[in-house]
């Protein structure tokens, strides 16, 4: 029979974000199969890095080769199981570590990850391949700010959006014009870019994409029906939303949305989890975001979506490290962007 693998289970991270990421890193824990894998829990902080055992005692992690020390012995990783949501775990910080050490991981490659963080940069690189998006303003740190142009450009109501944040931190739906310079500071205090996109007014769908047993897979759809004026961080973590799996969308709706989804997934050269943000306009979905690193508890939509499509969240997380291990004895597949 084959060895127990060891799976570092990566969790916390640097941003608003750690206590959903301390949620997610502890359902993946007590979800592995114990038959084949020897779980750790990693907390990834910026002030440490430790591995936390049954007690809660903690033991520091050997960042030359992210190994640990328990009773004079040292324990390595045979793969690592990526919860991180935002920063340093979904930006590319630590597939970038982990693709120097040789360490297999269960999310996208380095590059792909720090492009989808990156929103603007994200709607940019699949602009050429004709999927649309809500009318845009970008605005940095300690750029004039005009307001009168910024309505121009996206009219009202519009959300001002942190670029690189993750659960719906820093953002604000602004509605008169008064309201904008305010929104613009609660999002300056996530990031120092931010984008500004016009509202669009439609259904709103969660569409999860994975690889799964060697194929790219799109998960049964969810519909997001905000109690909240939009699917803010309350909505999403506090149960002011109502997720419907599977979304109540016509048939050409669906074909539309998973084929936009799909070709997102490929065109970008993921691997792993994702799930990405659309709204329909007009009858096309706008693509509003990807995220890397989506919530793994019960609740999360990915999950849900899973389930509708009748994959456990054993054989959810199974199949996240099986396709890393292959993927790691076959490092032609992903990383690259198609030219």
């Amino acid at each position: 029979m084959e060895s127990k693998k060891n799976i570092a289970i990566i969790m916390g991270g640097y941003s608003s974000e750690y206590k959903i990421s301390l949620t997610s890193g502890n359902v993946v824990y007590e979800t592995l199969d114990r038959d084949k894998y020897n779980p750790y829990r990693i907390h990834i902080f910026k002030d440490k890095w430790v591995y936390v055992d049954e007690e809660d005692l903690e033991f520091s992690i050997d960042k030359n080769d992210f190994s640990i020390n328990v009773d004079s012995f040292k324990i390595s990783f045979d793969c690592v199981f990526n919860a991180i949501h935002g920063s340093p775990g979904e930006d590319g910080f630590m597939q970038g570590y982990f693709e120097l050490l040789g360490i297999p991981h269960t999310s996208c490659p380095m590059y792909q990850a720090a492009v989808t963080f990156n929103k603007r940069d994200c709607l940019s690189v699949l602009k050429p391949y004709g999927i649309k998006t809500a009318e845009s303003y970008y605005l940095n740190l300690g750029d004039t700010i005009d307001e009168d142009a910024i309505i121009d450009k996206v009219g009202l109501p519009c959300f001002v959006k942190a670029n690189k944040a993750g659960s719906s931190f820093g953002v604000t739906k602004v509605h008169e014009k008064e309201a904008l310079q305010n929104a613009i500071d609660v999002a300056f205090k996530e990031d120092d870019e931010i984008i500004i996109e016009s509202f669009l007014d439609g259904v709103e769908v969660s569409v999860g994409v994975i690889t799964y047993k060697g194929e790219t897979k799109v998960l049964p759809i969810t519909e997001i029906v905000s109690e909240n004026d939009f699917f803010d961080y309350e909505a999403k973590y506090l149960g002011k939303s109502q997720e419907i799996t599977p979304a109540r969308l016509t048939p050409e709706q669906e074909e539309k949305v998973n084929t936009i989804a799909k070709n997102v997934y490929e065109v970008l050269r993921m691997t792993g989890f994702s799930r990405s943000e659309y709204i329909f306009k007009d009858g096309e979905p706008h693509l509003l975001e990807v995220n890397t690193v989506p919530g793994l508890t019960k609740e999360s939509i990915l999950p849900q979506q899973a389930a509708a499509a009748g994959i456990s969240l054993s054989d959810l997380f199974d199949n996240a490290i099986q396709e890393s291990l292959k993927a790691s004895s076959n490092p032609s597949k992903g990383g690259k962007l198609q030219s």
